[in-house]
């Protein structure tokens, strides 16, 4: 089985989507399906089939995020290594080409958010930093290219 690692904040929030999607979701789903049945005839009714086609596309998500969650692991922060670029290290990164410093959380896919500067563990950048020690320089392939960097710190 593949587990999903959340933080104990991740977790939460995916708890409490799920939630929003099952209760408010579904009854807004099944309105719009009861206020479109009022129209008339339903072999020619486009608003019933797009009502039937959001309820479908919202139970896909509520799968999907049930999924997640019945695989999901949160993470026990007191036990991580911050010695190491790691899951859920906080890392503060040099460009050394354009010499501008970057502060970016790892997380997982999940949690990722780059305007809270929360960086996916999947994306290139991370990738390249794992495992990655204060003091080390790393030459990271991105789509625009191949970016140097310096790690600068690492916490959590």
């Amino acid at each position: 089985m593949n587990y999903v690692y959340l933080t104990k904040d991740g977790y939460e929030n995916l708890k409490k989507e799920l939630h929003e999607l099952k209760t408010k979701g579904r009854a807004e789903a099944a309105q719009a399906i009861a206020e479109a049945r009022e129209k008339g005839d339903l072999s020619e009714n486009a608003e019933y089939d797009a009502a039937k086609e959001a309820q479908g596309l919202l139970e896909k998500k509520i799968a999907e995020k049930e999924d997640s969650f019945a695989r999901a692991r949160i993470i026990d922060e007191s036990k991580l290594d911050t010695s190491k670029v790691f899951l859920l290290s906080n890392v503060e990164i040099k460009n050394l080409k354009v010499n501008k410093i970057f502060k970016y959380q790892i997380v997982p896919a999940v949690e990722s958010d780059l305007s809270q500067n929360k960086l996916s563990i999947e994306s290139p950048i991370a990738k390249g930093l794992l495992g990655k020690k204060v003091g080390d320089k790393v030459s990271i392939k991105v789509p625009a290219g191949i970016i140097d960097f310096e790690i600068l710190s690492i916490s959590l």
